[in-house]
This record gives structure tokens, sequence and C-alpha cells, in this order.
């Protein structure tokens, strides 16, 4: 859920099908000693190959002479995290690209949480994360859009809060972030995210559900940190919808509880 979301969307799940999903005739569970042979072979050789292909790939990075991977990357560059900041938000980013893209991505997290429905939590938040002459501006603007009004829509109270016996789910998980803009000054970052939203109760009108979205953060380094500007925000890119069964709301009340969140860096 985030600013100017329509919140009356919804997902549709397929029925599940039976039988084998790929339509073929079940196999025999046994396996002849040749064929296993075979198997274990090509499985050896595979291993094999991983392993001489990552010897030699740790410093692809370094000869390239950039601060960021490219968009086709997906480790790491191996910076070490920064530390939890006020609000539990972290802070102290490194003062390049990849330091850019390390608070985009933390900043869509608490952008799109449960914690920015909640006027105290929310406050806090927009101190944290927004350039300091932003933040009387947005937060007069966030203090609109999550109107009591709008909160008695997907069943919270004016503190933001679920009735009893329900959890509200806000979790937002980044995918991936693309420089689009960058000087010493000045950041313009693209964070691909998914995330799930909604209410888990049994009696819930708003039960959770999942989303995919791109958030566009513009970041300033403001006060030896990078801090957003101004952000904006659209729909995917999205995968088709699996064949998940849905849990229950207890399974997800529970989830939410159990499994803490992760602080992001590039």
């Amino acid at each position: 859920m985030s600013l100017g979301d329509d919140t009356g969307r919804t997902r549709t799940r397929l029925r599940e099908a039976g039988g084998d999903p790929y339509g073929g005739a079940r196999r025999n569970g046994r396996t002849s000693s040749r064929s296993l042979v075979t198997v274990v072979g090509v499985v050896v050789l595979l291993i094999a190959a991983i392993a001489f292909a990552n010897r030699g790939g740790g410093d692809s990075d370094a000869e390239e002479g950039g601060d960021s991977p490219k968009a086709a990357a997906t480790a790491p560059t191996g910076e070490k995290p920064v530390a939890p900041g006020a609000a539990g938000i972290p802070a102290g980013f490194a003062h390049d690209r990849q330091g850019a893209e390390s608070a985009a991505a933390n900043y869509a997290v608490a952008l799109v949480s449960a914690d920015i429905l909640k006027p105290d939590r929310r406050a806090e938040i927009v101190r944290e994360v927004f350039v300091a002459d932003k933040q009387v501006s947005l937060a007069d603007r966030f203090d609109k859009a999550y109107s009591k009004e709008f909160l008695s829509t997907i069943g919270l109270d004016e503190n933001g809060n679920a009735a009893p016996g329900e959890t509200y789910v806000s979790r937002t998980m980044p995918i991936g972030t693309k420089v689009t803009g960058y000087s010493d000054a000045e950041a313009s970052i693209d964070v691909w995210c998914s995330g799930v939203f909604g209410t888990a109760g049994e009696k819930t009108t708003n039960p959770v559900t999942s989303d995919w979205f791109t958030m566009t953060l513009q970041l300033r380094w403001a006060d030896g940190d990078w801090k957003v500007d101004s952000f904006a925000q659209k729909d995917g890119p999205a995968p088709v919808p699996g064949d998940d069964k849905a849990s229950t709301a207890e399974e997800m009340a529970r989830a939410v509880q159990e499994y803490g969140g992760f602080t992001y860096a590039r």
C-alpha cells in the first residue's frame, strides 16, 4: 500500500487442477542402474563446470572500474550494509552510486510499510527519509492521504491499527535497483519491488494479496547522507500469477510476526 494507490485491487487465483500439471502420465518411480549412473555423471559435470566458472569471476566488477554492478548482475559488490538509524531505518549510506541504490531500496521498504499508516511512526519516517526542506509539505500530504476516512476503508482505526484479532500487513521486498541518473549531489533510482498488503483476519473484507510495482526515488546528498527529495510509483513489471495455494489468515499473521525484514545493500 502506498500514497495514491487504489485500495480496491484484488488478485484472481486460478483453481487448482488435479493430476499432473503438465498433462502427462505418472512416471514409474523406479530407475534403472544405467540411467542412474548417467544422471549422476551429468550432475558431477555440471558441478565441476560451475566451480570452474566461479573460480575466476570474483574480480569482474573491479576490472570494469565501476562502483555499481551492471543491470544484468545478480551479485552484490561486497560493501558492508549500513547500520540501523533513527526509527529503525538504515542510515549512513556511502557517497557513491552504490550507496544511492542501497538508500533507495531501504527507503522504498519504509515508504510502503504498515508503519507509514500510523501517524506517530509516519512522522518519524518522514524525518528520517526525506530532505529537511521537504518534510513539512510531505508530512501534510501523507496526513491527508492517510486520513481517518481512508484508514476506515481498509479496516484500520485512526491510529492505523487493525481490529482486535486481525493483523494489517504491508511488506515490501525490493527485487532490484537501477540508476537512471547520478551526480555527487543528486541521484535518480528505480526500485523494482514485490510486496504483500491487506488485513489478515477471518472476517476481513481486505484480505492480504500480492503486488508488483516500481518506485522512482529522486535522492539528494544532504547532511552527510542520501535523502529522498521526491518519489513516484507505477505498476509492474509483474510476472504471470502462479497457482500457489493461499494461506489462512492465521498463517499470514504469524508469518508477519515471526519473519523479520532485511537491510538492503548493493
